[in-house]
């Protein structure tokens, strides 16, 4: 099949796949100013962590590309403004923040003129996408390493979207489970559906029918029926955040999810780089949950599912303590959650 790149830069300008359209429809979105990868970036058109740091590094570029200024201190002034406006529309994905502070340390040390700065900004962001793109096959790598020691064949559950359009492309959760694939080591996947944005059924079933891998869509609340039915050996989720503990915050539904997991003694895998770790932050308790649009439970399309006058509570994540976590899946090597402080540098 031919790779999915959520995120693709061509002809000066950034192309994003719309995520918000799949799987009924594939079309690019073209973003030619930061303004456009704000709106992009708050609107779900991208998302998943690491997709959501490769838009933002190059959204820094565009911004960067605007400011008309030859003065080096004026530059960088109006340069962390346009950051502050990236920062502010997704703030539990740890990877936006990193891949803004990559392209501000590369402004802030690179010499010469000011056109030769923004050069620089280019090269860091198509930099940060190559090295997620090799990230994520290393994580593959590594996951079918620790998982592909079983005789028989593996069917994996997951949630959320974790593949090639949440990341720059291959994907990390759904990178091991292409990874089993490719190695004729998976017998197939269940896709828990996601509520309430439905990640799991449009996104993750549309990427396992583009590769051929059988696919299995399920509701939310029916992970732990398939569990007791023994239909699954494994469970791998991706990750927006990682307390420096391994507490990890992942879509809404993960924690429950590794909550019957234990239950039912299924292993239960976080895939995630290293850069999604956010070592400054001790435990998952201090880690900002975004709370979206009611509109995102009380109807799906055009179509109301509440009645008028109820209230609503949506957090689009939450927080899975690390002791319910089997191993972390990294791109250096697969950790227990208490060992990821040997990576702090």
């Amino acid at each position: 099949m031919t790779p999915i790149y959520p995120v693709i830069w061509r002809d000066d300008r950034v192309l994003l796949i719309d995520q918000t359209l799949l799987p009924t429809q594939y079309a690019l979105v073209e973003i030619n100013d930061y303004q456009d990868m704000v709106k992009a970036i708050k609107t779900m058109i991208v998302r998943g962590a690491p997709a959501i740091g490769v838009a933002a590094a190059y959204g820094m570029y565009l911004g960067a590309r605007e400011i008309n200024t030859q003065q080096r201190d004026t530059f960088l002034t109006q340069l962390e403004i346009v950051a502050q406006k990236l920062r502010e529309t997704r703030p539990t994905a740890v990877n936006l923040f990193w891949a803004i502070s990559q392209m501000l340390k590369t402004a802030s040390e690179s010499l010469g003129t000011v056109e030769e700065i923004k050069h620089n900004l280019l090269i860091t962001a198509q930099n940060i996408q190559k090295q997620d793109l090799q990230t994520c096959q290393n994580i593959g790598n590594n996951g079918l390493e620790i998982l592909a020691n079983k005789p028989e064949k593996l069917t994996i559950l997951t949630h959320c979207n974790a593949g090639a359009l949440a990341t720059a492309g291959y994907g990390t959760a759904l990178g091991v489970i292409r990874s089993l694939w490719t190695a004729k080591r998976l017998a197939g996947v269940y896709a828990d559906e996601t509520r309430p944005r439905l990640q799991g059924a449009k996104l993750t079933a549309w990427e396992c029918v583009q590769e051929g891998i059988p696919v299995t869509v399920i509701t939310d609340n029916m992970a732990a029926h398939c569990m007791k039915k023994g239909l699954i050996d494994a469970v791998i989720v991706g990750a927006d955040r990682i307390a420096a503990n391994g507490d990890t915050a992942n879509k809404i539904g993960t924690y429950g999810l590794a909550v019957i997991s234990k239950m039912h003694q299924v292993p239960f895998y976080v895939a995630a780089p290293l850069s999604t770790v956010d070592f400054e932050l001790e435990t998952g308790e201090k880690i900002p949950i975004e709370e979206r649009h009611p509109s995102e439970i009380y109807q799906v399309g055009h179509t109301r599912l509440c009645p008028e006058g109820v209230n609503y509570y949506n957090p689009a994540f939450d927080v899975t303590p690390a002791e319910l976590i089997t191993a972390i899946i990294t791109e250096e090597k697969v950790v227990k959650p208490i060992d990821l402080l040997a990576f702090k540098e």
